[in-house]
């Protein structure tokens, strides 16, 4: 299995729960290994998946979907 890592910003200023419910809500996502807001940058959420299950813009859609403004970061 193939991992990698894609680091999302997400608009809203989430708080620990807020931030806690969305993790939650993409580890259900079939393909996401590691979803989690890094605790110095509460804006950026590093998701570690396999992509060979789902693609880097469906993770940015399913964070969507959910209601969030949110953007892939970098390249």
């Amino acid at each position: 299995m193939y991992m990698t890592d894609v680091v999302l910003h997400v608009d809203e200023t989430l708080d620990a729960q807020g931030r806690h419910s969305l993790e939650d809500e993409m580890r259900g996502i079939d393909g996401v290994i590691s979803p989690g807001f890094s605790p110095r940058t509460p804006h950026l959420m590093i998701v570690t998946y396999n992509p060979d299950r789902i693609p880097t813009g469906k993770l940015l859609q399913e964070v969507q979907r959910r209601g969030y403004h949110a953007q892939h970061c970098g390249g």
